[in-house]
């Protein structure tokens, strides 16, 4: 069996074509048989919350589900072995209702969602919370910030109820108590559960939003945000499907580039499909898409080699899966081009993300990698403890790569170029020359040369700081005389 966390001799399979991963390019019809729901016990849910709770009523009224007939019952029943089972007004009911209830009928949309880059969202993260969470903030925030996004692990108390500390959380990566990840209401709202709502940007900037995700600033300020603004009543948002190119032209969201269907691109619910970079990381890398034979993905480095077809690996939750086959970042990002191609021509599309590729290596060569070899270089001699952000160049270092340098490469992958240079680039440059060596070499000392000015020097990137002309002309813009 191969770890994620040290993959070792690996080789690259046949790339998986595009066509594999298609289906339908529209979001699938439900199959079942109306006779599948309509539980009898949900006309006196309706009738006693009409009066309890007439906001939740009239949403799920004024949704599709309420037009179908499908009843409150429907969604929340549950068997009394359940452990989040309760007893209320003589029926046996679940708070929560997970995304493997929403499989029921939409198989679909609970696969692809199940194996999603979203699904995981809280595995991601859950080593790593309590470093920020909990050691600067305290214990409460991480169930009002980190967890409200990423998602919980609801917990059930004695008695059958959710624990006030892990609930409400409608998180995208949530561990429910049936062991379903993920929340449904997180972009569809309950209790109307609109497609419309989910289409929209807002939908994704309550959590992609901030230093670490800025795309509800970058996405606004950019040429796509601008036209959706103006064109927003032109977008379609309610139609039963909804492929660019054909149902909508206006503009793209989110969902068109990272979701939706567009001419033979089927539409997923796998938002991170398309994804050729991380770009939430110290440095970027491009990567691979592990498909499981359980229908779960992993992304890992391409600079490594890929498994085997048939190969056991152990997953970002912990699980293990049984390699199916393995998406290199090109045929993902002729995927993502397949969307720009219904508004853009290959040639315009081809430039642009050759654009993107070379801001995205630049800063790798220039920042992210040295940066990091510095940090490790302090953090083998000893110079710096193992525990995080108790020492103020590692907050320096944090907003280096963690903000400015996410704001940089979201922003050039977006196109918002005041984002890409002046909020991005240009902070990461400003605090790294006046921030971040300064600290280095100054907890460095004597071995300064060894730890810090040899990683510069490694790189041509940073010859300009010797480079009388190079300095001479800087001097000059910067409104002084070279003497």
């Amino acid at each position: 069996m191969v770890s994620f966390r040290s993959l070792a001799l690996w080789r690259l399979i046949l790339p998986l074509s595009i066509l594999v991963l298609a289906c339908p390019v529209w979001a699938a019809k439900v199959k079942l048989d109306p006779s599948h729901w309509g539980h009898p016990a949900g006309s006196a849910c309706v009738s006693c919350h009409t009066k309890s709770s007439a906001g939740l009523t009239q949403q799920w009224q004024s949704g599709a589900h309420a037009e179908a007939g499908v009843n409150c019952m429907d969604c929340h029943q549950a068997e009394r072995s359940d452990v989040d089972a309760i007893e209320h007004e003589g029926q046996t009911i679940a708070t929560i209702v997970s995304p493997k209830d929403c499989g029921r009928c939409h198989v679909k949309e609970f696969t692809e969602q199940q194996g999603s880059v979203h699904a995981e969202a809280y595995a991601i993260i859950e080593d790593r919370v309590p470093a920020l969470a909990h050691n600067i903030g305290g214990v409460p925030m991480q169930g009002a910030s980190c967890d409200q996004c990423h998602g919980s692990r609801v917990k059930v108390r004695g008695d059958g109820t959710l624990d006030p500390a892990t609930w409400p959380n409608s998180g995208i990566g949530r561990i429910n108590p049936d062991g379903s990840k993920g929340s449904c209401s997180s972009c569809h709202g309950r209790h109307r559960f609109s497609k419309a709502q989910a289409r929209e940007p807002s939908a994704c900037v309550r959590c992609h939003s901030g230093p670490d995700s800025p795309d509800k600033e970058i996405f606004e300020a950019s040429k796509h945000g601008m036209i959706y603004a103006a064109h927003r009543d032109e977008m379609n948002l309610d139609a039963a499907e909804w492929v660019a190119g054909r149902d909508y032209t206006a503009a793209p969201t989110c969902v068109t580039c990272h979701m939706g269907a567009a001419g033979k691109l089927p539409s997923t619910h796998d938002v991170g499909l398309r994804n050729v970079w991380s770009l939430n990381t110290p440095v970027s890398k491009r990567q691979l898409l592990v498909m499981f034979e359980d229908g779960h993905k992993l992304e890992i480095p391409a600079d490594v080699p890929a498994p085997r077809r048939g190969t056991e690996l152990t997953r970002v939750d912990g699980t293990v899966g049984v390699v199916k086959a393995v998406v290199p970042p090109e045929r993902r990002r002729q995927a993502m081009s397949l969307v720009c191609v219904e508004c853009h021509g290959k040639g315009f599309t081809d430039s642009f993300m050759s654009q993107f590729d070379s801001v995205v290596e630049l800063y790798n060569a220039k920042f992210g990698e040295p940066a990091r070899a510095i940090m490790d270089n302090l953090y083998r001699e000893g110079l710096l403890t193992l525990t995080p952000f108790d020492e103020p160049i590692e907050f320096v270092y944090w907003e280096l790569w963690h903000d400015e340098g996410a704001r940089a490469r979201h922003g050039v992958s977006m196109m918002s170029p005041n984002h890409a240079w002046w909020e991005g680039m240009y902070l990461v440059g400003r605090n790294f020359y006046a921030r971040f060596l300064v600290a280095a070499r100054a907890l460095a000392g004597e071995q300064a040369d060894a730890l810090v000015d040899s990683v510069l020097s490694a790189s041509e990137h940073h010859r300009w700081l010797d480079d009388p002309d190079q300095a001479s002309a800087i001097l000059g813009f910067m409104g002084g005389e070279a003497h």
